[in-house]
Parts: structure tokens; sequence; C-alpha cells
């Protein structure tokens, strides 16, 4: 094995495209210059359109998690009353974030490894009037599920005004989303996901009846304040100093999916995600989520005859590797793989092949060839348009 290789098979933060780092290691400017102001002119559309909307689309230096606690601050009033939608670890992480403000927050937990059910969280927000806001994720990173939020607002939007806040951070970019048209209120991604950048940024994007609320939140913020985002974005500037080397590489990320096409990169993404599921099916070795629940950036494996950590351990010293394993009480129960951003039908393919050898290699009697052809089938009949 080569010792400096690594090849990153894990829901983020995933590999970077070469034109993109390239870009990144451009000559530093002045982040109140012309050059600067102009960047952030040519990022914003392309923003928007991936996000599904005509609203300003926040850039904050900060990770996903400096994102979903921006949504927090600025639609939460004091003594306002929230649900959290928890589907895995990161769903529960809004939970953390509510509690650490002293908000007073309901949860309604949904079996890890299934997707929401809207008429469920509806019947919920329908019987507790009291919720302002409601708190869901898009894909769960830690399950491998891709929650229907598409229909999540319009259904709250029967029976209440509550604000509907996504994190989407390891699927926009990667599948489709249409926060206008959805009803979402805010929409919150990270860098270092589908965006195919490094950890960094964060991307926020508010609704107009999510704005009449910021503006008259009286809840203290400062660095993560919505509005003063807004209205530097306004002057084609930023509030703080910028990460200006991950801007560059934004506006290449950009670039290449203009150049691909956003709805080719959807269908890119749903194909690797057939190409994997197929391939653990052909072994018979079970996935945590259903075809219909499963997400297109990230597949969760649940095996049942072998140690899902001696199997990383196996694909990481022999191939230089890196999947995901389990989170919380999943931990040592289940391994993910990540296919998203820049990663390619041949990549998974790659992928598959090793993840065979790493399966005989810990005793796993299963017939070599047999999932990468499973995936190579999928290819070969839904691939055409990739």
């Amino acid at each position: 094995m080569l010792q400096d290789q690594t090849i990153l098979r894990i829901p983020g933060p995933s590999p970077i495209p070469p034109s993109v780092q390239r870009a990144m290691n451009q000559t530093m400017i002045g982040h109140r210059g012309k050059e600067t102001s102009q960047m952030l002119k040519n990022i914003a559309p392309g923003l928007k359109q991936i996000f599904g909307t005509d609203q300003e689309v926040a850039i904050i230096a900060g990770s996903g998690t400096a994102g979903l606690e921006t949504a927090v601050v600025n639609v939460v009033k004091p003594a306002d009353e929230v649900l959290v939608v928890v589907t895995g670890a990161f769903g529960d992480r809004f939970t953390k974030i509510c509690e650490a403000y002293n908000i007073k927050t309901h949860v309604l937990n949904v079996e890890w490894g299934k997707a929401l059910d809207p008429e469920e969280v509806k019947a919920y927000v329908a019987g507790h009037p009291e919720v302002k806001v409601v708190f869901s994720t898009y894909c769960e990173t830690s399950t491998g599920v891709l929650n229907p939020i598409d229909r999540l607002a319009k259904v709250i939007r029967e029976v209440s005004e509550a604000l509907v806040v996504v994190d989407g951070v390891s699927c926009v970019g990667g599948v489709e989303t249409k926060m206008d048209e959805w009803g979402i209120d805010v929409m919150v991604t990270g860098s270092q996901k589908a965006f195919m950048l490094p950890a960094g940024l964060t991307f926020v994007a508010a609704s107009e009846r999510a704005w009449k609320v910021i503006e008259e939140n009286e809840q203290p913020r400062f660095y993560l304040n919505l509005k003063k985002y807004r209205d530097n974005l306004l002057k084609d500037t930023t509030p703080f100093t910028p990460a200006l080397s991950l801007l560059f590489g934004l506006e290449q990320v950009l670039n290449l999916i203009e150049a691909e096409g956003l709805e080719k990169v959807y269908a890119r993404h749903e194909l690797l995600k057939k190409m994997t599921r197929a391939a653990f099916k052909a072994i018979n070795i079970p996935l945590l989520t259903t075809d219909e629940d499963a997400s297109p950036t990230v597949t969760a494996v649940q095996p049942e005859d072998f140690e899902a950590e001696e199997f990383r351990k196996i694909l990481k010293q022999e191939f230089a590797i890196s999947i995901a394993g389990g989170q919380q009480h999943l931990t040592g129960k289940i391994f993910r793989i990540g296919h998203m951003g820049y990663c390619s039908p041949a990549d998974m393919l790659q992928i598959i092949s090793a993840v065979e050898v790493a399966l005989k290699k810990i005793g796993k009697d299963i017939e070599l060839g047999k999932a990468t052809a499973a995936a190579q089938h999928i290819y070969l009949t839904e691939g055409e348009n990739n």
C-alpha cells in the first residue's frame, strides 16, 4: 500500500476535484477588494440554484454545525417551543443545540434507519399548537436515510404556522432541493460533503416567512446573525473576514456543477446509490434502510455475520480505503460508504471490488465478482445518460 494514499469513501469530508484544489491554491487577495466582491457576485446565482431559492444564501465561515446553530438562534424567539424530529445522530444535534439555549424542546424520535412520516409529524404539531419551529434533517448521515422533506412543510402548514428548518448538510448539492417550492423556511448545508470542498463553510438560506421572524427576534446573536450576512451580501461583501481560499474553491465547484448540469449531478448520485445497494444485495449483506428511504449520498450496511469494525480495518490496511462506522448505539453494528460529490461510477466499481476482497480476507463466504457484476449491471442498464 502507498503510504501517503487515502481513498476517502466516508460520508464527508469527501474527495476534492483537482481543479478545485488548484483554485484554492491561488494567491491571496484582499477580502474587501473588488476581486472578492466580484467573486461573491459570481457565486450567488449558483448557490441559489442548488438551494432552489430566490433568497440570498449566506456564506458563513464555520462547520455545518455552525449553520445549524445559526438557524436556531435566528428563528427561535425567547420563550418559543420547538419540535425536533430525530431520525439519527444529526437530528439529535438539533436537540442539543436547542437545549444549550434553554429552549423548550419537544422531540419526536423515529427508529434509526427509517425515514420520518410527514403525517406523524403533522399529527404531533397539531397536538402541540405551542410549537413555533420544526427542525428536521434531509439526509441523516448516521443512517443513510433521505427524509421526505419535500412533503414536510406542506402537511405541517395544514395545521400550523410553525417554521420548518432543515439540515441538508450531507445531501444538498447531491440531491434535488427546491426550498421555495417545498415551503422550507430555513435550509442549511456545509462545504465538505456534496460541495466537494474542505470543511469550513456553511450555507444558510431563509424564506420570506422566516425573515419576518428573524427581523423581530430579540434573541441575542453576533457572529451568527443572519441579518448581517444578508445585508452584506446585498452589497457583495461579508460582515466578517471570509475564508477566501474556500471561496476560490467554491467558485470552481459551481463551475463544475454548471458544466455537468444540476439534473445530471442528481442522476449521477442516484446511480451511485443504486450501484452500491445492488452490490451488497447480490452477496446477501443486509442494508440498514429500505430502497425507498435510502439516500443517494451515503449507504449504510448492517452486517449480520461479520464484524463491521474488522472489515473496515482490513479495507483500510489492504487498500487505503476509508469508510465510516456507526454512531451512538449503532457503533460497531453498521458501516457507511459515502458516494457524494467528486465520485463517479468508476470510483464505486473500484470500491466494490475491494470490498469483495476485504470480505474474503475476514472469512466471509462470497463469490468474488458477484457484487461488482451487480453494480456493473446497474450501470449498463441505468447509467446511459451519466
